[in-house]
């Protein structure tokens, strides 16, 4: 099968021609329909974030359908159509137990430490999958396992209650899906800071108010729209400190940041005037829970939740238009998810 793999950090992802992976009992093989390309993945190929074993096939948004099952497999047959929860994890240590799984002590993560959906085939355990309904395309299924699922672990990490205001800092794949979100949480003003035209105007038109962080400081534009209290929630999606920076001084007093892009830097805060005088919170965002799929599953299938939007094209399983992509992640480009189809 065809495989596109991380070779060595710093280098561009090269094409590899591997055995169809086998798999075990309580496995299933799935011939991957559609993988999406994660700002994660260019992390990865600079070397930012660690990835071993190499050379590893990257890849961590996954849907598609089986096509063989383990002997113990119950709940999967041939042919179903499936999205892959790309934490492959123990399910019996402590915090597994607690519905915490993005920490256990035996986890993996598919595409990170263990090889992902870039590819024609990917085997996971059978606990890691979820039928995916006919109405989702298998696109949109696949970015549902990262951008939407962490979005909306954002969200709920942050406490959004009913009647309060978001700000969402980016409007790449996880923002659009926190935009949406938000608003389905009964969120009463959602701002969405971006510095690209087309991706201010995709949220405006999925309800939130623009704030283009280019003509602006959006921390001042935000502090404006709101009669200087700043927003109960921001969610920080982008991974740059000064964007965090951002995020934290745009709360309102009690408010909560959730940060989930991913940086080497960090971002300075001032105890007194930021943090213990509004009694404000900054809150880490590690991935997602497997019990928070279900619920994206319904609200996609049913069309509260449009992934339409978020991907904005589809390459082929091809290393040289793979790494394009890559490439304009790390200038941040205008696409918002770019998803391959093999």
């Amino acid at each position: 099968m065809r495989a596109v793999r991380l070779i060595r950090p710093g280098q561009p992802l090269e094409m590899q021609e591997l055995p169809v992976p086998p798999i075990g009992a309580r496995d299933c093989l799935v011939a991957v329909k559609a993988a999406g390309i994660c700002h994660s993945d260019a992390h990865y190929r600079a070397g930012r974030s660690p990835v071993h074993p190499l050379p590893l096939t990257l890849g961590h948004e996954v849907a598609g359908v089986v096509e063989a099952v383990g002997a113990d497999v119950r709940d999967f047959q041939p042919g179903d159509r499936v999205c892959v929860h790309y934490l492959l994890t123990c399910g019996h240590c402590t915090y597994c137990d607690q519905g915490h799984e993005q920490f256990c002590r035996s986890g993996r993560m598919i595409g990170k430490y263990a090889d992902g959906g870039y590819a024609d085939y990917i085997a996971v355990p059978a606990r890691s999958l979820f039928h995916l309904p006919e109405e989702i395309p298998y696109e949109h299924g696949a970015i549902l396992m990262c951008s939407s699922a962490t979005a909306l672990h954002a969200l709920r990490k942050a406490r959004l209650q009913p009647g309060e205001s978001v700000a969402v800092f980016g409007v790449g794949g996880l923002g659009v899906s926190a935009v949406q979100l938000a608003r389905a949480f009964g969120a009463r003003e959602v701002y969405a800071v971006d510095i690209r035209p087309g991706k201010l105007a995709l949220a405006e038109k999925l309800g939130a108010v623009p704030v283009d962080a280019s003509a602006a400081d959006p921390v001042a534009e935000i502090r404006r729209q709101t009669g200087g209290g700043g927003v109960d929630v921001a969610v920080e999606l982008i991974g740059l400190p000064l964007t965090m920076e951002q995020a934290f001084r745009s709360l309102a007093p009690l408010g909560r940041v959730a940060i989930a892009g991913l940086t080497e830097g960090s971002f300075e805060v001032a105890p007194y005037r930021d943090l213990i005088n509004r009694e404000a919170e900054i809150i880490g965002v590690s991935d997602h829970l497997a019990q928070e799929i279900p619920p994206l599953l319904e609200w996609a299938r049913t069309g509260k939740l449009d992934l339409g939007p978020v991907v904005t094209r589809q390459v082929a399983l091809d290393c040289e238009k793979i790494n394009a992509v890559l490439d304009d992640l790390e200038g941040f480009g205008a696409d918002v998810r770019v998803v391959i189809t093999p």
